[in-house]
């Protein structure tokens, strides 16, 4: 009811509210710590994708075991087989299997909450169990158990965090509708079931899921149980997806290669290189846990930090932004504080146990997140320091040179002075096309940008023409149609007679102030290893020009 009211132009999750609050707070001495939590959610987030699908498919499958004790030895080949072939399916897409998605879940909550009424029949007194005066009885007669069985509870909610990432794709009222009066209901239905079938038979601790349908029943259930998981990984993979397109277009991530997978759906996308290093990782957990039961105690830690970080980023939007009554703003953040905190100190006690995983996840992620941003700040800040004012160039301009019929686009990621691939192309080549135009592209806090405001021009005398190209976060960048679509830089352009010229600096770590030396080698290879800007910004390969220079970083 809160947390789905922040959204960000109908974008959800960390990094739009980390932008929504960069757009509405400016200035403010405290944004960097609020980046920074925006940040560690979004290397959180990463940890949870990579467990999610792991977890998910092996515990569907270990229903096996209680079809048949022998099936054991299939388990895990057979858990790695299906991870495997998920990830291969994403290159070609999901717009066709996703047509399948909501009846086959629609045909899983309905058996599950039907197993659930079966079992509470047979022991009506489970239905006490939505009295929270027994939980206040458990940490009574056990504080320190009841702390550490939090833990474990959280795992009844999981996948609520994603639930607010996902609302670019659903939209906040179909999300809203579905868990409370579809999700909700059954898997409440689902666990009383669990409890009432304990009460009558507590040996059957060890799988209760499966254990409460007829041993007839067994095998589909598993089939249904891991077509179930296979549709829920695939959500969260199709998030790491989007969330890496945001953290791209946010400048935190460097530039990777994007395949649209579907003609009609924008938001169909498939990014090579973090699908598959995805399924290594999946992959080694699958192999290293070898157990759900242990792959749980990793779970925890990234679902309860996301949400944690969440809350805390929520308490600035309702201070800062919305401006709420400050006792019920504090009143309102205060229970979710006391509750995800709560859950969140009681998996940090499974650290040792396999909690370390996503903590590490995070960390790499982290630092690469942080390297690219601040390096990307440091480098500017070099070419900064060498660049010349664009009007000492146009009002003096050599007459060694010589105007060549058509146009050049040169980018450049300052939108103030020469850029060095300018500079480049007249030491060398002693010339200036007829037509030359500094072009800057700004990604806004904003998921989309209105088409018709998106290119800002300014002509500065001797045709030459300085432009700023805006795009939000969740767009994708493409020059050659945002130029053909303006017609406010004189003659209409001609791709066959326009050249792009592009700088391409080559890094050089140094011991100039800026990052550690360490960080700086990191933000070179991640330079150097980014999708190139011919083929990000979707330039014609035959009308690039590259003109490289040496930086000292």
């Amino acid at each position: 009811m809160i947390i789905m009211r922040a959204d960000n132009k109908g974008e959800g999750g960390s990094l739009a509210l980390l932008a929504l609050l960069a757009r509405k707070l400016p200035g403010k001495k405290w944004t960097r710590g609020i980046v920074l939590l925006g940040v560690l959610a979004t290397a959180l987030f990463y940890g949870d994708a990579i467990i999610t699908p792991a977890i998910s498919v092996l515990s569907a499958v270990e229903g096996l075991n209680v079809v048949q004790p022998s099936f054991q030895s299939l388990v895990l080949p057979l858990s790695i087989f299906i991870l495997v072939g998920l990830f291969l399916i994403q290159a070609h897409g999901t717009a066709r299997v996703g047509a399948i998605f909501g009846p086959v879940m629609l045909l899983y909550f309905a058996v599950i909450a039907l197993l659930g009424l079966v079992n509470i029949v047979a022991q009506p007194r489970i239905v006490g169990i939505v009295n929270p005066g027994w939980a206040w009885h458990f940490f009574a007669l056990d504080p320190k158990l009841a702390f550490l069985a939090l833990g474990s509870v959280v795992l009844a909610v999981t996948g609520a965090e994603a639930l607010y990432a996902d609302m670019g794709h659903f939209g906040q009222k179909p999300i809203s509708i579905s868990w409370l009066y579809l999700v909700f209901p059954c898997l409440l239905l689902n666990y009383m079931g669990q409890g009432a079938l304990l009460l009558g038979h507590p040996g059957a601790i060890h799988n209760p899921f499966f254990l409460m349908a007829p041993s007839w029943s067994r095998l589909p259930l598993v089939l249904l149980a891991t077509a179930a998981t296979i549709i829920a990984s695939q959500a969260v993979i199709s998030g790491a997806f989007s969330v890496t397109q945001q953290a791209m277009q946010l400048g935190f991530v460097p530039r990777l290669k994007i395949l649209h997978t579907s003609e009609k759906a924008a938001g169909q996308i498939f990014i090579p290189f973090v699908n598959w290093s995805l399924l290594i990782l999946v992959v080694i957990l699958v192999l290293g846990f070898r157990e759900s039961s242990k792959l749980a105690s990793a779970y925890g830690v990234a679902v309860t930090g996301t949400m944690f970080i969440t809350t805390c980023m929520l308490a600035v939007l309702l201070f800062g932004v919305w401006r709420w009554n400050r006792l019920l703003a504090a009143a309102a953040i205060g229970i979710f504080l006391a509750i995800d905190g709560a859950y969140f100190a009681s998996n940090l006690t499974k650290i040792p146990d396999g909690g370390w995983f996503p903590l590490m996840i995070a960390g790499i992620a982290f630092t690469l997140l942080t390297t690219w941003a601040t390096g990307r700040e440091v480098l500017r800040r070099r070419l900064r320091e060498s660049t010349v004012p664009l009007d000492m160039l146009i009002r003096q301009p050599n007459r060694s040179l010589t105007r060549v019929p058509g146009t050049a686009v040169f980018l450049s990621a300052n939108p103030d002075g020469a850029p060095p691939a300018l500079l480049h192309n007249i030491k060398h080549n002693k010339v200036l096309h007829e037509r030359v135009i500094i072009l800057t592209v700004k990604v806004e806090d904003v998921p989309y940008v209105d088409p018709a405001g998106r290119a800002e021009t300014k002509a500065l005398g001797e045709q030459f023409y300085r432009m700023i190209l805006r795009y939000g976060f969740m767009e994708e960048v493409d020059i050659p149609a945002a130029l053909l679509a303006t017609d406010r830089c004189g003659a209409g352009l001609r791709m066959q007679e326009t050249s792009f010229f592009l700088g391409r600096q080559t890094l050089i770590p140094s011991s100039r102030p800026g990052m550690a030396i360490w960080r700086e080698h990191l933000f070179a290879w991640m330079v150097r290893n980014a999708e190139s800007a011919m083929e990000f910004f979707k330039l014609p390969a035959n009308r690039v020009v590259a003109l490289g220079s040496q930086v000292e970083i």
